[in-house]
């Protein structure tokens, strides 16, 4: 193990300060819902996995305990505690307190780091309620406390009574970081509670790109633990990725490097219509992509379409290989590693990759690989080129199919679906419009809407299930076709997520388990087919009661078993009408008003999603023709069904 005196406190760079942190917490972690939560999380991992990466560190502990605080520990050198001169602090307390401290600016305590800006630890500090830091160095055993960034109890040795429980499983002589955090309810005020699959996601991608490292992770609130550890690096995660589809072909995996940046991809083909191309730089997920992602993809479109030209495989003269037309049913995860020096990300919470100069080493690299896997693999080539042209002649079927059906102007308002009761403003971020269940559902509220911002438009019967369905059937739809005229953005090459007409998309069935099925139908063809839709937050789904209260002249609503009993508890004297809606049509449009539409009183759940892979995974499951993984997922989660028999 390297000496840990050569990370001292002379390698802390600072820049700025610490307070503008608490005023504006978005700026630096996103956003202040569960994802900023997990965000504060991943940051603290992230620290101790820049140390494993550095050679410093083999294992990395996280323990949600049962208060909701969260503990990160590592087995590296632990953070610097000698007093910088400059300051007249010790390192830890700078790095604590100070954006844009750190050992990362210079490049010599890591040469590879996801932690760039160094604001991490100081971030996750200022938004704690309570933020309690334990170093294990030079055979001690030091402390240090703050409350909401700032200094609670200063730096000092503790005696082992005192050291927290996770250190004592460590041999007396391991030195490390352990990180314990409580999120400040002040700051998040929509949860303070971390999700377990949401950690276990992460902490996976983590252990697949960080291949030889241990994560241990013990959740105390149900008594779990997961362990992960991967020596199969991205391969693993791609067949993990792939898991439960069809692939056509073998992995093929590229690796090289140029200028001091390594580029690690690996490809694999699969039979379903959607791209999944997830992209690491150091560790960290870039889930908005970048330039080594963009690289990625043009290398991949010259380099198919070449040898599609080079070996004669285009009969046709005018289909043209598009980008789009290579990325359908691709999985492809790209990994790079660089300097963090040099390294610019694009916000603190580091979602896309900034460097101009990545873009060609990664596109020179990928070229290169796949024209000699090509060469070597013709059989592997021409199934992939063959499913690339394949998408051309779907392309064309679905607008050919568009155009016989729409005609033109038809995605225009000029077209708009007589079925549809649009509302008078103009303003897409006024407007919602209602997905109705049935016409009876739909005339009441029509009847009962504010016309001004919300439109309505009844669906009869159920939609197509477009899990796995080609484009050209989906617009054959006359259910999907009324949706997408009133939506406004087009479909397929038409798709323009600027034009959607309406920021509210609200669906809105019976209570009931067709209701429920209807609203899945329609949530799998806008993630499938309308993409950004979800992803941008313009999905809701409306919550109408399940009960009618009546005690003389007061009425309440209710929308759970659980909440009518509680009202019944409160309800003496009089006699009680209860009243169950097993449908919106049993509604008249006041009532239908009052407590599903009117903004003041209505309940809507947005729909948002969190894990883009496991989203896609769970679709898959529940919408496609394949029976026993649909079988497999119902048997395990029958228990947690309710049922309204």
């Amino acid at each position: 193990m390297p000496d840990t005196q050569k990370y001292t406190g002379e390698q802390i760079v600072v820049l700025e300060g610490l307070e503008p942190v608490r005023k504006r917490p978005a700026m630096y972690i996103g956003s202040t819902d569960i994802r900023g939560l997990h965000h504060c999380l991943t940051e603290i991992i992230d620290n101790s996995i820049d140390e494993a990466l550095a050679g410093f560190a083999k294992n990395i502990w996280i323990i949600i305990h049962k208060d909701n605080s969260a503990t990160v520990a590592d087995d590296g050198r632990g953070i610097p505690i000698d007093i910088m001169p400059k300051y007249k602090k010790p390192a830890l307390e700078v790095i604590m307190t100070t954006l844009h401290s750190g050992g990362k600016f210079e490049g010599t305590a890591y040469k590879v780091s996801g932690g760039l800006h160094g604001v991490g630890a100081a971030c996750v500090n200022a938004l704690s309620s309570l933020y309690r830091v334990e170093i294990r160095r030079d055979k001690k055993v030091y402390s240090m406390e703050f409350s909401k960034g700032v200094v609670k109890n200063k730096l000092q040795i503790i005696p082992h009574s005192q050291i927290e429980s996770l250190i004592k499983l460590l041999p007396d002589n391991t030195t490390g970081t352990t990180t314990t955090f409580y999120p400040d309810p002040e700051i998040f005020k929509e949860t303070t509670e971390f999700d377990t699959k949401t950690i276990i996601k992460s902490l996976k991608d983590r252990a697949y790109l960080t291949s030889k490292i241990y994560f241990h992770f013990f959740d105390e609130r149900n008594d779990t633990e997961h362990h992960y550890y991967f020596e199969g690096g991205i391969l693993s995660l791609l067949s993990e990725t792939n898991k439960g589809k069809i692939v056509l072909h073998p992995p093929i995996y590229i690796h090289n490097s140029a200028d001091e940046i390594d580029v690690e991809v690996a490809i694999q083909y699969n039979d379903t219509f959607q791209e999944n191309t997830p992209s690491f730089v150091n560790i960290i997920n870039t889930h908005e992509g970048g330039t080594h992602l963009s690289g990625f993809k043009s290398a991949l479109t010259k380099s198919i379409k070449d040898y599609a030209e080079r070996k004669e495989m285009i009969k046709n003269k005018d289909d043209v290989i598009s980008g789009d037309d290579v990325r359908e049913g691709l999985t492809a995860i790209i990994s790079l590693k660089m300097g963090s020096k040099d390294l610019q990300f694009e916000g603190q919470t580091k979602g896309k990759l900034g460097n101009s100069e990545v873009q060609p080493i990664v596109s020179k690299i990928v070229r290169e690989g796949l024209d000699i896997y090509f060469e070597e693999h013709p059989d592997i080539a021409k199934t992939i080129v063959g499913k690339a042209l394949l998408t051309i002649q779907i392309r064309k079927a679905a607008k050919a199919a568009k155009d016989a059906i729409m005609r033109k102007g038809a995605f225009d308002s000029l077209g708009l679906p007589g079925k549809l009761a649009d509302c008078q403003s103009k303003h897409p971020e006024e407007c919602e419009i209602y997905i109705v269940e049935g016409d009876s559902a739909g005339g009441s509220a029509k009847q009962g809407r504010d016309r001004k911002f919300q439109a309505i438009l009844p669906l009869w019967g159920k939609a197509l299930n477009t899990e796995g369905m080609r484009l050209d059937k989906v617009v054959g739809s006359d259910k999907l076709k009324d949706l997408i005229i009133a939506l406004g953005m087009g479909i397929g090459d038409t798709f323009d997520l600027t034009k959607l007409r309406y920021h509210r998309i609200i669906l809105m069935s019976d209570a009931d388990v067709d209701g429920a099925h209807i609203a899945v139908l329609l949530m799998t063809f806008m993630f499938r087919h309308l993409p950004g839709l979800i992803e941008n937050g313009y999905v809701y789904i409306a919550m109408p009661p399940l009960y009618r209260i009546k005690q003389g002249k007061k009425i309440e609503y209710v929308y759970t078993d659980e909440e009518k009993e509680e009202v019944l508890k409160k309800l003496n004297g009089e006699k009680v009408e209860i009243q169950r809606y097993k449908g919106l049509g049993e509604m008249n449009p006041t009532q239908l008003w009052e407590t599903t539409m009117n903004p003041e009183t209505r309940l809507l759940k947005k729909v948002s999603i969190i894990d883009a892979e496991r989203a896609d995974e769970i679709f898959r499951i529940l919408m496609s023709e394949d029976v026993p993984p649909r079988k497999k997922f119902i048997v395990t989660h029958a228990h947690l069904a309710t049922l309204d028999i």
